[in-house]
């Protein structure tokens, strides 16, 4: 992480943001960087050193090898897995942090950069990808080495802040793509009325409180330990030892979050999407029906169609993918409190970075399924990381 990378960086941000600005979020990226691989760094050096201790002071003491800290006696188990499935997570889960940090600075850059991105919609679009890239780099790290190792080397405070940012950041990304499905249903379905609507001083609002909420609501749950309370306090202490992170809910908070965060957004999402489909439907059997009847304007009715059948398939890929990252991990908060927490740590682990996965797709679909993002980032990598166009203009049809 030096001059060479800083260059390219610097670069590619000149245009929409001051130099200052510039060496300030790559101080930031360059922080995180060092960081994360003094946490990696600690956490093997970490254990190999407590393992030489105790098998100094206790040959025979071979449990005591797999502790996280193995000179206190109250120190948590740690993840006793072999080296070769270590490495295939770390590498799965690096591949899966890189691509939703750089994935969503991209989504960032892109709307930054091109006025022709900068609308109400996009604006939504850039703090959604914010988010996602939050989570990736000031949560995920953290996240994979407790997984992996089954530790928290930490900290208790920082275990609060780390739980808290957490729970921020998906339900902010939660909320973003409610935002999203809201904008949409306007635009498609009373279109006329949408300008006056949505405005970027609407939607800076509505962006303003979703984070609002989501940042009170996570650190004043987190801080003030009200998940914990109703039953729990007993299990919390017969379970509770060093070196261990876990964010427990108690059954009404266990409802409360699958309910608010996660099943009244999704109905709504899922109904607006509905809506919209149905309206697409309804336009492609008109433009259809037009191509019939009037041949010599079939063309453009044909790319009309086209274009709408391919949002709507893109709209059931949006709800698709979070359905599929986020319903199992809900379901298990609702109900596992019920079952005096039946589910095994690396079996909820698995569900937490199926959430997570959700934001490393959210540039992907971008990405894949909008032209306006697919050109953007085909100009931005061949400009500024291969050389090869100089264009700072979108063009299109």
């Amino acid at each position: 992480m030096g001059k060479e990378a800083g260059s390219w960086w610097s670069w590619l941000l000149k245009p929409c943001l001051p130099n200052s600005t510039v060496a300030t979020i790559w101080s930031i990226f360059e922080w995180l960087f060092t960081f994360t691989k003094q946490i990696l760094c600690f956490s093997f050096a970490h254990q190999s050193l407590f393992e030489g201790d105790v098998m100094i002071a206790n040959e025979t003491d071979i449990e005591n090898v797999f502790l996280c800290y193995p000179l206190r006696p109250d120190s948590c188990p740690s993840a006793h897995r072999l080296t070769v499935l270590k490495v295939v997570m770390y590498v799965f889960m690096l591949l899966m942090i890189l691509t939703t940090v750089f994935g969503n600075l991209l989504i960032i850059i892109s709307i930054s950069h091109f006025k022709q991105l900068q609308s109400p919609t996009h604006l939504i679009v850039q703090s959604l990808a914010a988010c996602d890239c939050l989570l990736g780099s000031l949560v995920m790290p953290y996240s994979m080495v407790r997984s992996v190792e089954g530790c928290w080397y930490l900290g208790d405070v920082v275990c609060k802040v780390h739980s808290s940012l957490d729970m921020t950041f998906s339900i902010s990304s939660i909320l973003h793509l409610s935002l999203i499905a809201i904008d949409r249903y306007w635009a498609i379905c009373d279109p006329l009325r949408y300008r006056m609507r949505v405005t970027n001083n609407t939607v800076t609002v509505f962006i303003t409180f979703t984070w609002l909420f989501s940042f009170v609501y996570s650190f004043s749950v987190v801080f003030t330990g009200v998940n914990n309370v109703g039953g729990l306090e007993e299990l919390i202490l017969q379970i509770s030892c060093f070196g261990g992170c876990v964010l427990f809910f108690n059954k009404e908070w266990g409802l409360i979050c699958a309910l608010f965060v996660f099943l009244i957004p999704g109905t709504i999402m899922s109904s607006l999407y509905m809506s919209i489909f149905n309206v697409v439907k309804k336009h492609v059997k008109v433009l259809s029906e037009k191509v019939s009847v009037a041949p010599t304007v079939g063309s453009n009715c044909q790319t009309s169609s086209q274009r709408e059948s391919k949002a709507a398939k893109t709209l059931a890929i949006v709800m698709g993918v979070f359905y599929l990252c986020w319903l199992p991990f809900f379901t298990a908060t609702a109900i596992d409190p019920f079952l005096n927490f039946v589910t095994p740590v690396d079996v909820f682990d698995a569900l937490v970075w199926f959430g997570y996965f959700n934001s490393t797709c959210n540039p992907l679909i971008y990405g894949f399924f909008y032209p306006r993002f697919q050109k953007a980032f085909k100009i931005l990598i061949s400009t500024y990381i291969c050389g090869i166009s100089k264009s700072h203009t979108l063009t299109f049809q």
